[in-house]
């Protein structure tokens, strides 16, 4: 197994690069800045340029790699256009890309609630709407996927938490550390429960946590 991340300067994706060295995966780091890359990632992280937004670029990236994980986001900003040329029509460029290299399994970093158009967070240009049609595409694609739409992300937690794993439209609200996202993103790698699936995370404290390997088996 050879890993890209996509989006891999992100809070979340730089999570699940260290995940991906902790468990000493070979991983690529696909980024649109190769100098924040350098910064922010761990030494020895093989580094190429990806940028969702210019399709040329994603072929030599995915090159010799068999999986995919996508935690590219539209940075909150003015553009009422982002949220769809990042979150919809760049992932799109990276499953097509992904589709003619074979890749063996593309995991999709999403967000609870994409299901409710009247949620506050499409205020921000639909966001949560330009999720949606991203996770249906890779749905339609042919891949095998998984689908994780974590709740609110957080840089740490102050008490102790741990994650909950649900299907589809049945989480529509709690919040999520990063770097336990990144742990599901890698582990679903693993666990063919997890293939074609869209698993919704959060995380709550619990006397009696299950393992991860534990939640991805109770999976229907």
């Amino acid at each position: 197994m050879k890993a890209l991340v996509v989006g891999a300067t992100g809070r979340t994706g730089r999570r699940i690069v260290e995940e991906l060295v902790e468990r000493q995966i070979p991983v690529v780091a696909g980024v649109r800045d190769r100098q924040k890359a350098e910064d922010l990632l761990p030494p020895g992280v093989e580094i190429k340029l990806a940028n969702v937004s210019q399709p040329e670029t994603l072929a030599a990236a995915i090159a010799d790699c068999t999986v995919i994980l996508c935690a590219t986001g539209a940075t909150p900003g003015l553009n009422p256009l982002e949220p769809y040329w990042v979150d919809y029509e760049g992932t799109k460029n990276l499953i097509e890309a992904a589709k003619s290299a074979s890749i063996e399994q593309f995991v999709l970093v999403s967000s609870l609630c994409v299901s409710q158009l009247f949620h506050p967070l499409n205020l921000f240009w639909l966001i949560l709407y330009w999720k949606q049609q991203a996770e249906r595409y890779l749905q339609d694609s042919g891949l095998t996927y998984t689908i994780v739409r974590p709740g609110g992300l957080k840089e740490s937690s102050e008490e102790e938490v741990f994650p909950v794993i649900s299907g589809p439209d049945t989480l529509f609200e709690g919040s999520i550390p990063r770097k336990q996202v990144a742990q599901i993103c890698v582990e679903a790698l693993h666990q063919a429960n997890a293939h074609n699936k869209i698993l919704e995370v959060v995380a709550r404290p619990l006397s009696s946590p299950p393992s991860l390997v534990e939640l991805f088996t109770a999976l229907s």
